[in-house]
């Protein structure tokens, strides 16, 4: 007898909850035993429905995922937990990885990229989208001595791609004076004056 893996979805919108639930269950290999809007209702359920796999969204109503998935590893070490999110900057990425999360996929992944995600996890491997493979191959190769913060490695990515502060702010989701506030900050640990000064010694020494 062929026994489905046994996957739980923890995602806030009902309508990509129902979605993700259907691409699933619609599958050879694995069925959906438990789908949550708040990740402390998975929580509650993991040795009781025998969890093993999570489809898990980051921008949750109460426990984030990244947190959610940091507790389900420390108690739960043997689920393994795939990170479905539109979010895709490098704190968020990171983030989750360090949590535990086995992979980071896309929110707006088809069937074919979902199943595919649970059959490379199921083969020991770790589903990662080529979008965010990127951004984490980016982040191993920054220079480890760099004085920035990854927001600030963000912020100063956007201004050698010639955007404004209102574009960053944007881009970013924060307020234009937060802009600000991380350029200052980049000025005074790279010990310079001005916007062309900062990409340059950013550039020259892989600190973005």
């Amino acid at each position: 007898m062929n026994f489905k893996r046994r996957i739980a979805i923890v995602e806030s919108d009902k309508v990509f909850l129902e979605s993700y639930t259907h691409i699933v269950n619609d599958s050879e290999k694995y069925v959906v035993v438990g789908s949550y809007l708040f990740a402390e209702d998975l929580l509650k359920e993991v040795i009781q429905k025998k969890i093993e796999i999570v489809l898990m969204n980051i921008d949750l109503l109460g426990l984030d995922g990244i947190k959610a998935t940091e507790m389900i590893k420390e108690k739960y070490p043997h689920v393994d937990i795939i990170i479905v999110t539109s979010y895709e900057e490098t704190d968020f990425v990171i983030n989750s990885l360090k949590a535990g999360a086995s992979g980071y996929i896309e929110r707006s992944s088809n069937f074919i990229e979902i199943i595919s995600a649970l059959d490379q996890l199921s083969k020991g491997g770790a589903p990662i989208s080529p979008k965010i493979a990127k951004i984490v191959i980016h982040y191993f190769h920054l220079n480890a001595n760099s004085p920035l913060s990854n927001r600030e490695k963000e912020v100063l990515t956007l201004m050698a791609e010639g955007k404004t502060y209102t574009q960053i702010s944007d881009v970013l989701y924060i307020s234009p004076e937060t802009v600000r506030t991380h350029i200052r900050n980049i000025y005074v640990k790279l010990q310079v004056s001005n916007k062309s000064e900062a990409i340059k010694i950013g550039m020259d020494n892989k600190y973005f």
